[in-house]
């Protein structure tokens, strides 16, 4: 039992340390849970947007303007090109903190005025320069909960004040180098600073400055005054839907057809001077998140990881890994299997579902990873716990039953841990002669030893092969039964015939010593049928499985009376009666064991059945037999002595004994003054 809880305690163990490691969060399972949001995005059908056109500068760009950086009035003419063409806002992604070699920035800061143009700054390491702050309306105090940079490096002077808008350049990778949300609001020394994205809906809005809700767990939310609210996580980052596709025309053949009333994000491609990043879809470059952050925020369809989506999935955990555990205990591994199988696959399904519909990141990683190892693990210890029970029972029972009967407890433990009331075959064995074979073997008590091992063998041998269950040896003595713990529905006539298989082996068994010059031995049985109470009994620490019940004790009557008899093996009458068509019974006696009042007929099976069937004197000899009993009940005393006389020379003399001791019992009552009540049944006043 307690390495059955040992077993079971190992798989909570491996259960908590996965809630554990969830909640820990650490790189692993930060890792395993993004790729599964990743994996629900690429569920989502790819939509192309309708509001936002990527204006490159590209090979045939560089061809037509020459080599990066351009002067900067070749930037003022990119503008006005893009604004005749019908163009909205003009986001460029392009830091201006050095004034241009050219001396053209005065250029360019009056096609800023008035153009709806936002340009870049970027978070740095160094001291603050030229950047560009943007005050923010606070619901709560959200400034520990944002992105923090030493310091911010803005445009020149000039062309900061001419832009409409500044907007914050910088992205923000995941544990594992990919990015997947964009921060909308930063920080630098208590100064905040907006996104690229959310400073060009601020510009199309005209709002003079945003508004940041926080709570006790970090920031909840911004929005542009008279625009959407935008749900964010902790840090004010918005979930990026790299789903999103957006059309893209190079500078030089953009025309109104391509710009007209959307909003341009100028993208940096050429070769040498467009950087890239790492996103689920793959390598995008760097202007990518501006599109896509500004898609979301327009559409209003940002994905939203719940405050509460950690509680609820570590609870989720925690529930499907108890009921996995219960699952492997109770139901079979194919079944555990399926039930791995589902709870992975709904996991996923619903993950999806709720994604498709809600747009509610769920992480299904952790659990189907949870899932998998806990219920391998848990079928694995069932499995150990198990073999280990069966390997128990093989070792407790290997040598008192048969393989087939091993197996079927090994299958079925409850056979042996819980008690049942059901009738059975009992028998009894004692070993005759042991004096005179110890006696041989002098002081070699090794040689002792192994001799009765053997002929402890040979008289376990049949029951084994009849699947009868030994129950005990006790010294040269042995206990076995039929019908428990395996259905024999046959079992006394398979009680009977493995008694006399028995009796077989025995003969065997003589034949083998008294070759080495052995004095041979004998045996006598009692087998007797009745109710039993079966199961494992004792105390806690040592136990074994036992019958108990009266028809247990008069199995052990029966069989004690052997000796007095000169029989080899005796039989209840209810083992008589379920066989007496099967075997050669002649009725031994009617007598009362010790400690019952009622009497009870007892049998002997002739060891000899080819005598019985080839002697065609058997049915005279039979009921001559009988003729005795009645004789003798009868109190013609006489007459039963003369007929005992007669009988004891039959049956290759294997009954003289038995005939003898009629005589002398015979001879006494006729000294003895019977009752009028007397019915012929024998009081036996010992064992």
């Amino acid at each position: 039992m307690t390495k059955l809880l040992t077993h079971w305690l190992t798989v909570l163990i491996t259960l908590a340390v996965l809630v554990g490691l969830r909640f820990q969060d650490g790189g692993l399972t930060e890792t395993a849970r993004l790729k599964s949001f990743d994996y629900l995005q690429s569920t989502d059908a790819k939509e192309m947007s309708q509001d936002i056109v990527i204006v490159e500068f590209d090979e045939k760009a560089i061809e037509g303007f020459g080599q990066w950086p351009w002067p900067r009035d070749y930037l003022a003419d990119v503008i006005n090109h893009l604004r005749s063409q019908g163009a909205g806002l003009i986001v460029m992604p392009i830091l201006f903190s050095e004034e241009d070699r050219a001396g053209m920035d005065d250029v360019l800061a009056q096609t800023l005025q008035g153009n709806g143009v936002i340009i870049a700054q970027t978070g740095t390491t160094q001291t603050n320069k030229n950047a560009v702050p943007r005050g923010i309306a606070k619901i709560g105090d959200p400034i520990p909960y944002l992105f923090q940079w030493p310091g911010m490096l803005g445009p020149i002077p000039k062309l900061g004040q001419s832009a409409d808008g500044v907007g914050v350049l910088n992205i923000a990778p995941e544990r594992d180098g990919v990015v997947r949300r964009m921060p909308l609001i930063m920080t630098v020394s208590g100064e905040t600073y907006p996104a690229l994205a959310i400073e060009t809906i601020r510009v199309a809005t005209q709002a003079p400055s945003y508004q940041v809700k926080a709570g006790p767990t970090g920031v909840q939310a911004v929005r542009v005054p008279g625009y959407n609210v935008i749900t964010t996580d902790a840090n004010a980052r918005i979930w990026l839907r790299w789903n999103k596709q957006f059309p893209s025309v190079s500078i030089m053949e953009a025309t109104q057809e391509h710009v007209q009333g959307k909003i341009v994000v100028i993208g940096l491609t050429a070769e040498g001077i467009g950087s890239t990043i790492a996103a689920p879809t793959g390598t995008e470059y760097a202007h990518t998140p501006v599109a896509v952050s500004l898609q979301t925020i327009i559409n209003g369809d940002n994905i939203i990881r719940s405050d509460l989506a950690d509680t609820y999935e570590l609870a989720y955990l925690f529930v499907i890994g108890l009921l996995l555990i219960i699952a492997a205990r109770f139901f079979h591994y194919g079944l555990v299997a399926g039930f791995i199988i589902l709870i992975g696959v709904g996991t996923v399904y619903g993950s999806v579902h709720i994604y498709s519909t809600r747009l509610l990141l769920f992480d299904f990683s952790w659990p189907v990873i949870t899932t998998v190892l806990v219920g391998l693990h848990a079928v694995f210890n069932r499995f150990v716990s198990e073999y280990m029970q069966k390997q128990a029972i093989k070792k407790q029972f290997g040598g008192y039953a048969s393989p087939t009967v091993v197996k079927m407890l090994q299958e079925n433990p409850a056979l042996i841990k819980e008690g049942v009331k059901k009738e059975v075959s009992i028998c009894f064995s004692d070993l005759r002669g042991f004096t005179p074979l110890g006696e041989s073997f002098g002081d070699d008590v090794k040689g002792l030893t192994q001799v009765m091992n053997g002929y402890m063998d040979a008289i376990t041998k049949p029951v084994l092969d009849a699947d009868g269950m030994i129950i005990k040896y006790i010294g040269d003595a042995s206990m076995h039964i039929h019908n428990a713990p395996i259905d024999d529905a046959d079992h006394p006539r398979t009680a009977v015939q493995t008694g006399l298989n028995m009796l077989k082996a025995v003969e065997q068994f003589n034949n083998k010593i008294t070759a080495e010059g052995r004095p041979p031995v004998g045996m006598g049985a009692g087998i007797n049928t009745g109710l039993g109470y079966i199961g494992e009994m004792g105390s806690t620490e040592r136990h074994s499985y036992d019958v108990l019940g009266d028809a247990v004790s008069t199995a052990a009557r029966i069989e004690s009376k052997c000796k007095e008899y000169g029989c080899v093996l005796l039989v209840g009458e209810n083992t008589y009666d379920a066989t007496k068509d099967d075997f050669m019974y002649l009725k031994v006696d009617e007598l009362a064991v010790k400690g019952k009042s009622v009497g009870i007929r007892i049998y002997t099976v002739l060891s000899d059945i080819e005598y019985a069937w080839k002697n065609t004197n058997w049915p005279a000899i039979s009921q001559q037999h009988e003729k005795m009993h009645e004789c003798y009940k009868a109190q013609m005393f006489n007459e039963a002595i003369r007929m005992c006389n007669v009988l004891k020379h039959e049956f290759n003399g294997q009954l003289e004994k038995y005939y003898d001791m009629w005589i002398e019992r015979c001879e006494y009552m006729k000294t003895q003054d019977l009752p009028e009540d007397w019915n012929g049944v024998f009081i036996a006043t010992t064992k």
